[in-house]
C-alpha cells in the first residue's frame, strides 16, 4: 500500500529523468532515474534529500516553462498551453514532496512528526 502513496514521488522523478535527458543533460537524467531506487533504503534521510530534489525538480520546471515561453513568444506561436501544462507538471513535482507526511510513510522512515 506504500507503494500507491510513493508514486507521486516515482512519477515525478521518471519525469524529471526523461526532461534531462530531452535537454540533452544525460547524468542528471540518470541520477533522476537512479533516485526512486533511493526508496528502498528506510533512513529518516532518504526522504529528506528526495524532498530536496522534488523541490529542485519544481523549480526546474518553472525555469524551463519560462524558458520555452520566452522561444515561442519570439517565433510569435501560442504560449499559453504550453505554461499551463509545464505549471501543472511544476505544481505536481512539488506538491508530491509532501508524499512523505503520510502517518504510514513517516512510520516507514522513522520520521519524527
Amino acid at each position: 500500500m506504500n507503494l500507491l502513496k510513493l508514486l507521486p514521488v516515482i512519477f515525478s522523478l521518471l519525469l524529471l529523468g526523461a526532461h534531462f535527458s530531452r535537454i540533452g543533460i544525460n547524468s542528471l537524467s540518470i541520477i533522476a532515474l537512479l533516485f526512486p531506487f533511493l526508496l528502498l533504503f528506510k533512513y529518516p534521510w532518504v526522504p529528506r534529500v528526495i524532498q530536496v530534489v522534488l523541490v529542485l525538480g519544481a523549480l526546474e520546471w518553472i525555469r524551463a516553462t519560462l524558458m520555452y515561453i520566452d522561444i515561442r513568444i519570439d517565433k510569435g506561436e501560442d504560449w499559453l498551453r504550453l505554461a499551463v501544462i509545464i505549471g501543472v507538471v511544476a505544481l505536481f513535482t512539488g506538491l508530491s514532496s509532501l508524499s512523505f507526511q503520510h502517518p504510514s510513510l513517516k512510520k516507514l522512515y522513522r520520521l519524527l512528526s
